[in-house]
């Protein structure tokens, strides 16, 4: 057996060798060993005798005389060739030691403009390498209770806003969770009439917040005074479960379908209306420049509308959207406009599209789409990196953290026992909460610290709400 192993291994060199087989016809070679006239004297055992009837004399002298003719050629070269050598040696024997050497010594350098352009350029490095390696907790930093959170995935319960301070919807209440203090305080409880709160939105100012009711009502409350400053009635026929704010203007989406523009200063507050939709409307998010408009629905449509092409009287059955992208399978909720791209939509399908997908909004083309395995949620740019943070259902019900635009997932942070239904992004951008049906509130460090962190800008009192006082 250890033969036939032997020779298995070796049938790369001699692909015809086999065990026990005859290996073929063998070429004529000469005997090397001692004839003999008598056959039966001719011994088989193992000693080497040359046979010299079998030498070849003429290759014996060349090999013997060749050396002494190159010793006799190099005697008769010619003067030049040998003085060239001569010189050639001498030169390099003397300028050997000063191979890779300056000719004279380097100067120093004027003020240490070297060494400052050094260390800046290690420095840079050393902080692009950190950026590259930062460290991700896998575990939240907090965790809250937040019971009575409805395990709805239509609606938008989780914000916040510019001061700080996030809100949060209980079922009928709202509580505001300030995160410079770690301090919680009620906002309001609507009646049984009009709750539950079905969606909530903070202001640019950070001060002021809208809530979107079950009763189609949406309220605007002052947070710093706990006061309501007024209602907005009759802008929808059912739950209002998706806002978002384009500086003055509160754009509202209901379960009927009707996404609509209302500017909080005016008495009459809706200047217009897009129709587009057939089924609720669960996802709404402005551009950073407020010229395009994302609509994310239960019909499983997603549309583009642009500020240009809005109009206050819309014929029914006119197309007003600029565009229409019908590749979800599944209800669009998850929505991300990209901060360091104007043109650039992340959405997210339900569970069963289970997609996130890339959309140039000037074109209307589809760049990339990838299959997540599980019911998109939510989505959030990094403020601060090329990243994409994205929340799930079931079965793992996780955060995952995606390099764009590669889409190599980063990083998995688990902890909810139920699907992460919102997301929400401190003002800075480091900071994630994140809200599930298990009834828990969660903030993981996700993003990492800024290289520079802005001042945070100072809120006015004025502005688009200072006309509220005199609307009755």
């Amino acid at each position: 057996m250890a033969a036939a192993s032997t020779i298995s291994s070796g049938k790369n060199r001699i692909a015809s060798r086999r065990p026990f087989q005859e290996v073929g016809p063998r070429p004529y070679l000469p005997s090397l060993r001692t004839s003999s006239a008598n056959p039966s004297s001719r011994s088989h055992g193992d000693r080497f005798i040359p046979d010299r009837s079998s030498m070849d004399f003429d290759m014996a002298y060349y090999l013997l005389t060749e050396s002494r003719k190159e010793k006799e050629n190099k005697a008769t070269a010619s003067p030049s060739r040998e003085a060239y050598r001569k010189l050639l040696a001498e030169n390099l024997f003397k300028n050997r030691t000063r191979i890779l050497s300056f000719k004279s010594k380097l100067p120093e350098p004027a003020g240490g403009v070297l060494q400052e352009v050094c260390s800046c350029s290690t420095s840079s490095n050393q902080s692009k390498l950190a950026r590259q390696q930062r460290y991700i907790p896998q575990s939240a930093e907090k965790t809250l209770d937040a019971p009575e959170l409805m395990d709805d995935y239509y609606l938008n319960l989780l914000d916040w806003g510019s001061s700080n301070v996030l809100s949060i919807a209980l079922w009928n209440t709202v509580y505001l969770w300030d995160a410079s203090t770690g301090s919680t305080s009620e906002l309001v409880t609507v009646d049984e009439d009009n709750g539950p709160v079905t969606s909530v939105s903070w202001a640019p100012d950070g001060r002021h917040i809208a809530l979107g009711l079950n009763s189609s009502d949406i309220q605007l409350w002052d947070s710093s005074s706990g006061r309501m400053l007024r209602t907005l009635r009759g802008v929808h026929q059912s739950r209002v479960g998706s806002l978002a704010w384009n500086n003055n203007i509160l754009t509202t989406g209901g379960m009927d379908g009707k996404i609509v523009n209302n500017d909080v200063r005016i008495r009459s507050h809706v200047v217009q209306t897009y129709r587009g939709h057939q089924q609720e409307v669960c996802g709404l998010k402005w551009s950073g420049s407020g010229q395009q408009l994302a609509s994310g629905g239960n019909d499983n449509l997603l549309h583009i509308w642009d500020i240009s092409m809005s109009s206050s009287n819309a014929v029914p059955g006119q197309r007003q959207w600029l565009h229409r992208f019908e590749d979800h399978m599944a209800a669009v909720k998850a929505l991300a406009w990209c901060p360091f791209q104007s043109n650039l939509l992340a959405s997210g399908g339900g569970s069963g599209d289970q997609c996130i997908k890339f959309w140039n909004t000037h074109t209307g083309a589809c760049l990339s789409s990838i299959n997540t395995g599980s019911q998109v949620c939510s989505l959030l740019w990094n403020k601060h990196e090329r990243e994409l943070l994205s929340s799930h259902g079931s079965t793992q019900n996780q955060l995952t953290l995606w390099k764009y635009p590669s889409m190599v997932k980063i990083a998995e942070l688990t902890g909810h026992t139920s699907r992460v239904l919102f997301m929400a992004q401190s003002p800075e951008g480091c900071t994630v909460a994140s809200a599930a049906g298990d009834e828990t509130l969660r903030f993981w460090n996700v993003f990492g610290a800024p290289e520079a962190a802005k001042p945070a800008a100072k809120t006015s009192k004025t502005g688009a709400f200072s006309s509220f006082n005199h609307i009755r």
